[in-house]
């Protein structure tokens, strides 16, 4: 599994490409913001003769999903990813590879965290991020559920690389230990 990032839109938030296989990726929360944002991530597709089979959503604020129409009329059937897809507090979808989706309301209501287990690989959207979380003051925040969606990722492996929703990887263990939030 290979991860390419892409900073996007005004708030440099994380759009991730994700091979899976030869040929075969993810998207993670499509936030290319324009033409030209939309080119870069396409360019590098084209490049690497990869399709996006899913599009991983962590959470349906503007800035991560402000690409995801593009995504849905250049790839009619990658399949999306959501909240809505679980119907049930937590479950494992299964698209050429197993994915836990994780329930992590708090900077929204309808936050998931995307947990691939096997490769010991988390994407937190903005329920976590290195040092620091999602904030919690905006509509659907709640910061008694961001708690609580925190100590499910304690929980994790201590290796887990963490790829957040704006800013840099890090792991669950560099978080315990220097994320005033966790721990």
């Amino acid at each position: 599994m290979t991860i390419k990032t892409f900073y996007c839109n005004p708030y440099r938030e994380c759009t991730y490409v994700v091979t899976i296989k030869e040929g075969q990726c993810f998207i993670v929360d499509p936030g290319m913001y324009g033409e030209k944002e939309e080119k870069r991530v396409q360019d590098y597709l084209d490049e690497n003769k990869l399709t996006p089979i899913a599009i991983l959503i962590t959470h349906y604020h503007p800035d991560h999903i402000c690409g995801l129409e593009y995504m849905k009329r250049t790839y009619p059937n990658a399949k999306i990813i959501d909240i809505n897809v679980i119907g049930v507090p937590g479950g494992t979808v299964n698209v050429n590879v197993n994915v836990h989706v994780i329930p992590t309301p708090g900077h929204k209501e309808d936050a998931v965290c995307f947990y691939f287990e096997d490769e010991g690989i988390i994407f937190t959207g903005d329920t976590l991020f290195m040092e620091s979380v999602g904030r919690t003051d905006l509509p659907g925040g709640d910061t008694v559920a961001l708690m609580q969606s925190l100590k499910k990722l304690e929980a994790l492996p201590k290796a887990t690389q963490v790829y957040p929703g704006h800013g840099y990887p890090t792991t669950i263990k560099h978080e315990i230990d220097y994320n005033p939030y966790m721990g």
